[in-house]
């Protein structure tokens, strides 16, 4: 089970609180999902200019789309700059995304900054997670990709181009991951050094256990300083 995502600050919280929403919000993913908490709170602050009575509770997919292009207009009305990635995350549940969007809102109607929204990027897939995981439990290349798109992003946009990005794009952020493990623990996928590889980690162990300079100079053979170039060079042409 994916763990639990960093919630609410208290301060927004006792806020949500004091605004007297007719639904508690207890589970921050699924009760902003369709925008009606959103429109319920910006009733409190704008109570002559939006109404929440004209907006669905429902959590269908046309009707999330349809109280969410009413919010847009509305921020684009009063200049309020929630971004777009928020708006489509926090309707496609994606982790953390109502949660980012909530706490925007908080700081543009209360004129409060929170410390946790500083130098913090938007990124709603898993990698911060599976990063966590021990290598045994990350999840596969068709695994992520599942957990990374949602269905409702499919049917909001069916085009197979844009979602065969979407899939390469979740594809290419696993293999960096896979790749990132093989560096680091090289012995777990059987994978042996490469001729090259061996030749140049003993030449530094040999010259780091070694200090030329503390040698004699009569015992220093010039022949083999040469060999030592012409095997180098032989090695950066063939490889």
């Amino acid at each position: 089970m994916a763990p639990r995502q960093p919630g609410l600050p208290r301060a927004v919280l006792r806020w949500l609180q004091s605004l007297d929403l007719p639904a508690c919000p207890r589970h921050c993913r699924r009760d902003f999902s369709n925008g009606y908490l959103v429109v319920e709170i910006l009733a409190r602050y704008f109570p002559l200019e939006i109404r929440s009575r004209a907006c669905g509770t429902g959590s269908s997919l046309p009707a999330k789309l349809s109280n969410w292009a009413r919010l847009r207009r509305f921020f684009a009305k009063h200049n309020l700059s929630v971004a777009q990635e928020l708006i489509e995350g926090t309707i496609h549940c994606k982790p953390g995304a109502a949660e980012r969007l909530v706490q925007d809102i908080y700081s543009m109607l209360t004129n409060r900054c929170i410390k946790s929204l500083q130098d913090r990027e938007i990124d709603f897939t898993d990698y911060c997670y599976q990063t966590q995981l021990p290598m045994v439990a990350r999840s596969t290349a068709s695994k992520a990709i599942k957990n990374n798109i949602r269905l409702t992003e499919i049917m909001m946009e069916p085009s197979v181009t844009i979602n065969r990005q979407k899939a390469n794009a979740i594809s290419n952020m696993h293999m960096r991951m896979r790749m990132q493990e093989r560096e680091e623990d090289p012995r777990r996928f059987n994978i042996k050094r490469s001729f090259r590889h061996r030749t140049v980690y003993h030449l530094n162990c040999t010259t780091s256990s070694t200090n030329i300079a503390s040698i004699p100079k009569e015992k220093v053979n010039p022949s083999d300083i040469d060999c030592w170039k012409i095997i180098s060079q032989t090695m950066n042409f063939y490889f």
